[in-house]
């Protein structure tokens, strides 16, 4: 897999590109958001398949990590994995808001780097295929999750959401009232078993939370899980 490595630190880039090829990867360095920006165009690498994964560290000397975070998912579909020594909740609701993929927070284990960038590279899974096997649109008071076309209404307003915020949404809603073990849907939407997707998990249901302005619609099933409540039940 090619995977664009956005670092402005040439010394962590080295011993992070030395692990990653011996993973499999051919990592492409980029040291600043312009780098990555224009490495990201199809006429920067002729001939060559498209990134696998963007790992893109916010901490770049020319532009606010973020802007270019939101600047790279509207030239490519490729997952954003954000790297920031920013732990708290707010920025990386954020980041995710901006269509990040995921985040790692400094400082990291390279098993748990390593782990999330197989997860998010896994562009079709068990979700997406659910997905596009429904033809129905699931109502669920004025909150419409249109499976086929992958789009969220709520009062017939769109509602952007990442991929992996589609998925949660989508999983929980076509059974509203039961309740998903965290484990269950970490396999599901993340289609790995890992055990420290679960922070990402949290985060993911904050974000959609905040973007549906509906906190009570996804309900805390304190030390199991989570369930969709629906706003007519």
């Amino acid at each position: 897999m090619r995977l664009l490595l956005v670092e402005d630190d040439d010394h962590v880039a080295a011993a992070l590109s030395a692990v990653l090829a011996r993973h499999g990867f051919h990592v492409v360095h980029a040291r600043n958001g312009e780098e990555a920006l224009n490495a990201v165009l199809p006429a920067a690498h002729p001939g060559k398949p498209p990134f696998g994964v963007v790992l893109l560290d916010l901490g770049l000397p020319d532009q606010d990590g973020y802007q270019v975070c939101g600047k790279l998912r509207k030239l490519t579909s490729t997952p954003v994995i954000m790297v920031t020594a920013r732990s708290d909740v707010r920025s990386r609701i954020h980041g995710l808001n901006l269509g990040a993929d995921d985040y790692v927070v400094k400082p990291y284990d390279t098993g748990e780097l390593l782990a999330r960038i197989h997860a998010v590279s896994r562009r079709t899974g068990a979700g997406d295929e659910a997905a596009a096997d429904s033809d129905d649109a699931l109502k669920l008071g004025t909150v419409t999750v249109e499976l086929p076309t992958r789009r969220v209404t709520v009062d017939g307003a769109e509602v952007q959401l990442t991929r992996k915020e589609f998925d949660l949404l989508a999983l929980l809603a076509q059974r509203p009232g039961v309740v998903f073990r965290r484990e269950q849907i970490i396999s599901e939407v993340w289609h790995t078993s890992w055990e420290g997707t679960g922070r990402t998990l949290e985060v993911h249901v904050a974000s959609l939370r905040s973007k549906l302005r509906m906190p009570a619609l996804i309900e805390t099933v304190r030390g199991v899980g989570y369930r969709l409540v629906a706003p007519d039940a």
